[in-house]
């Protein structure tokens, strides 16, 4: 009888296509998981530190585990900034519960809708409604939902946060007297969802701040695998498929880049020259994007974080003169310059003529 059994060879490449499944089975879980945890909040635990903080052996934790994602809280209110304010309860479009504060002005110039970014609440928001308030403007502040005291378990990364914003936005609308502007103002995931509901949900606002944006869902995971020394491809192109396959959207069409074609307002976006989450390329990318009246400012050494907390007359003097523009009479125009201009960046972009 002829003899059966496979040969040598043939086993090997058996039992290696099975060792390969098993590998390709064993990274499609872990990069499920890393999807999961990184939209879904848990009540308790320590939150998972950025990951340019963490070392080496942390890194190979976060790797292995995904992070952990502890619900968002507040922690001040206005009142620790002496600020006057008013709890408002909104809710969307699919029925969910949005907790916001406003935060009103003496005779108001105008509201500024605050949107804070990924795994915060509102309360981050608290120091640019200070400032806004001793600028004459009133402020909205939302928490985006499975935030603060919104109702919700999840974040889609400025996504689902578009109906967010557009149920806000409408609330600030009613607070505002007629005449005056609405504002946006998104930070990172915040300015995200602020330009997905320009885009998709119908939301016009009379002026838009963009601070920290990203263009590319796709691009701004890549970054966190960068950070954690890790190779991005195909880590971060798994984390966009099951991220959207599991929350309902296509990850790979989460593009703020090509949201921002959609506005016509005048905007200012305002980004780190060390950002290494959301970089200048993306800001700038996002940028060249908008079809409004637009200026781009650079923050030199500054990296993924608070501006005005690092810089706050830069801050006051960039904001204060967006917002003097569309007080009152023509709407600023744009005109042309060089991105490199100006040793602080104040210049890169294309100046305001009120």
């Amino acid at each position: 009888m002829p003899d059966t059994k496979p040969s040598r060879s043939r086993r090997f490449l058996q039992a290696a296509l099975g060792l390969l499944g098993a590998g390709a089975f064993a990274f499609g879980g872990l990069t499920y998981r890393h999807a999961w945890t990184l939209t879904h909040f848990v009540e308790a635990g320590q939150r998972t530190p950025p990951p340019e903080r963490l070392g080496w052996r942390d890194r190979l934790i976060a790797v292995l585990r995904g992070a952990v994602l502890p619900h968002p809280r507040h922690r001040r209110m206005p009142s620790d900034l002496h600020l006057p304010y008013a709890r408002q309860w909104v809710t969307t479009a699919e029925g969910l519960r949005l907790e916001g504060w406003h935060i009103p002005a003496p005779e108001p110039r105008g509201t500024v809708l605050l949107l804070h970014g990924y795994a915060d609440a509102k309360d981050s928001m608290l120091d640019p409604a200070r400032e806004l308030r001793a600028l004459g403007w009133s402020s909205y502040l939302v928490d985006f939902r499975g935030s603060g005291g919104s109702g919700g378990t999840d974040t889609t990364i400025g996504v689902h946060e578009g109906r967010d914003v557009a149920a806000t936005w409408r609330a600030a609308q009613a607070l505002t007297a007629p005449g005056r502007p609405v504002i946006v103002y998104g930070a990172s995931m915040g300015a995200a969802a602020a330009l997905r509901a320009i885009a998709y949900e119908g939301v016009r606002p009379d002026g838009l701040i963009l601070a920290a944006p990203f263009d590319r869902l796709l691009h701004t995971l890549a970054n966190r695998f960068h950070l954690l020394g890790v190779p991005a491809f195909p880590a971060a192109h798994l984390l966009v498929f099951w991220g959207g396959l599991q929350h309902g959207f296509d990850g790979f069409a989460h593009n703020p880049e090509d949201y921002a074609a959609a506005v016509r307002c005048p905007a200012l976006v305002l980004h780190g020259s060390a950002d290494a989450r959301a970089t200048p390329a993306e800001a700038r990318r996002v940028f060249d994007r908008l079809a409004g009246p637009k200026r781009i400012h650079r923050f030199e050494g500054l990296g993924h974080e608070s501006f005005l907390s690092r810089r706050p007359a830069e801050w006051r003097t960039q904001v204060g003169a967006f917002l003097r523009a569309l007080e009152n009479g023509p709407r600023p125009t744009v005109q042309p310059a060089p991105e490199s201009a100006g040793a602080s960046g104040a210049g890169a972009g294309t100046p305001y003529t009120p």
